[in-house]
């Protein structure tokens, strides 16, 4: 039993209080490999942002469960040499079983998400206060989901989207003991979260999706005042990057994502966790592509995989200072 604190990282209890006190959200990026880890901290200790590393199921098979925690380790050890005091979250994104978050929180994760939103509501809550009795027993803290996202996200798939019912929030947060909620009000997983038909074109002719449910956030406001609220599927999918994976190669179709400035809206809001995943995956993916497609000869991976750690960099700085508001809190509250 490894505890996420002897990794010096911290839980979200704390993070999120600050981030509703100061309307804006903790940036949630999730990382499979060392890339995607240094483009994080870096950003992170450049805009003096706290952070939570996001590791899915998928990602922590892909990269091996003992080499995440000690990542997890010399993510904290880096922000430090780059000196910053990056306070740092190791979280489980969209846990499917009760075992699979006992067995993170034994390796030292500091958060955990217990996804049965597929489930039966009273399933959903009998699973969801099991998981939160056992984390807490370790000082770990919990997220649930109400409602269903549409897309796909490593193992997470659902057709349609499923909104929150508001009537349900105050019973499940009680019931369950949670310490955040994530919720449906329209995001979804995935580079493509709505098809063109659902999409009205502005006067540049480009596709706009259908607004947020920001009305559903609002009544779940009132019902539980200041209790976290979290956002997964929060992708803007920048267009500039999908032009570039296809220009080079890439065959990207119908890719559209949220607009930034709803997402911004929600960060000023009860919403302090936002999730971004497939942005930061189109990110390093153009970069990829480019290299690739304009220097054939080139074989050495730091030289294609270098330029996708910076480019990757680049989007979560922007991501945190224009979106998420998540700057500069470290020298003034941390």
């Amino acid at each position: 039993m490894t505890n996420y604190k002897e990794l010096g990282l911290v839980n979200s209890r704390e993070l999120f209080r600050k981030a509703m006190e100061g309307h804006y959200a903790i940036p949630a990026f999730n990382f499979n490999n060392m890339e995607q880890l240094q483009a994080i901290v870096s950003a992170c200790a450049e805009t003096k942002s706290p952070v939570i590393l996001q590791v899915s199921k998928g990602a922590r098979n892909y990269a091996n469960q003992t080499l995440l925690r000690y990542m997890a380790q010399g993510a904290v050890e880096y922000a430090k040499e780059l000196g910053v005091a990056v306070p740092i979250v190791l979280h489980l994104d969209h846990g499917d079983s009760f075992e699979l978050c006992q067995s993170c929180i034994e390796y030292g994760f500091s958060s955990v998400m217990i996804d049965g939103s597929h489930l039966p509501y009273a399933e959903n809550i009998e699973l969801t206060k099991k998981v939160v009795e056992y984390a807490h027993k370790y000082d770990v803290t919990v997220e649930g989901e109400l409602g269903v996202l549409a897309g796909i996200e490593d193992e997470v798939q659902a057709e349609h989207h499923t909104y929150t019912q508001p009537e349900e929030v105050e019973d499940f947060v009680k019931n369950t003991g949670v310490d955040s909620l994530a919720i449906s009000i329209g995001t979804s997983h995935g580079a493509n979260k709505f098809k063109p038909e659902q999409c009205t074109r502005n006067a540049d002719g480009i596709l706009v999706p259908p607004p947020l449910r920001f009305d559903i956030l609002e009544e779940v406001e009132k019902r539980i005042p200041g209790f976290p609220i979290v956002l997964h599927g929060s992708s803007s999918v920048p267009q500039d990057l999908v032009a570039t994976i296809n220009k080079y190669g890439g065959a990207l179709k119908d890719a559209i994502g949220i607009p930034e400035e709803q997402l911004r809206k929600a960060a000023s809001s009860a919403v302090c966790k936002i999730n971004i995943d497939s942005d930061g995956r189109l990110a390093m993916t153009a970069a990829v592509r480019e290299v690739l497609a304009t220097k054939p000869a080139e074989f050495d991976p730091r030289k294609y995989l270098g330029p996708a750690r910076d480019c990757l960099r680049e989007l979560y700085k922007h991501k945190i200072i224009n979106v998420l508001g998540s700057n500069d809190r470290i020298q003034k509250e941390c």
